[in-house]
């Protein structure tokens, strides 16, 4: 993994690019057209992430229509994520070589797996997760994860113009945003913009 740079914060601004999604569909950021909300997960499969993504798919028409596109991205080869994002409403990229990781300042830690407030969202992963499995509705992970398993999660929510409006680095593996709180943070940076003089628009 390249040296990873300092941590975003609101204020900064996201480069513009084309990414790749693992269905094959190129994914603009920023998105110029509405707020982009960028997730860094961690490997393929991975129970927590699953978890978290349940329930991101069960209020994805919501998230939509507060005017946010979710583009998720995993430290693992394409060819081993497609799989596990087969029927996702939202864009799901592959890193591989941790370059968007190491850009943006997301990192790994032994912290990740050993933070208390962690076990029972673990717990809870696995089971679920097992569950799934056993339905058909989700895929185990690889033995050996691409990447390792030590990974900690990201997001960050990037305006139209690039513009960093907000950013949570977790410090365990399930410390990220919930729903409620990137909807909280749209509706937000929509009254913001709202309230700017329509002659600084």
């Amino acid at each position: 993994m390249r040296r990873s740079r300092a941590r975003l914060v609101p204020g900064a601004t996201v480069d513009a690019r084309s990414l790749t999604a693992v269905s094959g569909d190129q994914v603009a950021v920023p998105d110029p057209g509405r707020l982009l909300h960028l997730q860094f997960r961690r490997f393929a499969g991975c129970p927590v992430c699953n978890l978290h993504l349940r329930s991101v798919v069960r209020r994805h028409a919501e998230i939509e229509a507060a005017g946010v596109r979710e583009v998720v991205l995993f430290h693992s080869p394409a060819a081993e994520l497609a799989p596990h994002a087969t029927g996702l409403p939202f864009a799901v990229v592959a890193d591989p070589d941790k370059a968007l990781y190491a850009e943006f300042g997301v990192e790994r830690s032994p912290r990740s797996l050993l933070d208390p407030r962690v076990w029972g969202p673990i717990g809870w992963a696995v089971l679920s997760g097992t569950w799934n499995v056993v339905r058909g509705r989700e895929r185990l992970p690889a033995r050996s994860p691409h990447g390792g398993r030590l990974g900690l999660p990201a997001d960050l929510l990037v305006a139209p113009d690039g513009a960093v409006l907000a950013a949570k680095y977790g410090a365990h593996v399930y410390d990220q945003w919930s729903v409620d709180e990137l909807l909280r943070l749209a509706a937000s940076a929509a009254a913001r913009a709202d309230a700017r003089p329509a002659d600084r628009r």
